[in-house]
């Protein structure tokens, strides 16, 4: 059974109502502190989840036509912020490092001298 959400506009409290979808606009709401009519339905913010497809297409076409990312790093650190947030994970301490860096214009090259151990090792390293 799905939830409202309503703010009374006599005593302007917030309150939730449960009711099926054939109930809400014929059933009457009552405040749930002071019992009165006078209530009005509070939009509540939408989430839609999205596939980790939908989601790479999405930040993908904000990208497409940015050919020569490697020479500006400015550039490269906005699209590599942009898919880490589109991919909705918690990503280590050292993604913001590097796409900060990247973000300063500093060159992917300077970066990796300046951070040897990001972690990225071949696939001998050991886990």
């Amino acid at each position: 059974m799905p939830t409202y959400d309503f703010i009374c506009n006599n005593c302007e409290k917030r309150f939730d109502v449960f009711m099926t979808f054939n109930e809400y606009g014929k059933k009457t709401v009552h405040c749930a502190y002071c019992q009165s009519d006078n209530v009005r339905r509070r939009m509540t913010k939408v989430r839609i989840a999205k596939s980790d497809e939908s989601r790479m297409e999405s930040a993908a076409d904000d990208f497409s036509g940015m050919e020569g990312l490697e020479e500006d790093p400015k550039a490269l650190g906005k699209m590599m912020r942009k898919m880490g947030h589109e991919m909705g994970e918690d990503l280590p301490p050292e993604f913001d490092d590097v796409v900060d860096r990247l973000e300063a214009g500093q060159s992917p090259e300077e970066i990796e001298s300046a951070l040897p151990d990001l972690g990225m090792g071949g696939a001998d390293e050991e886990e």
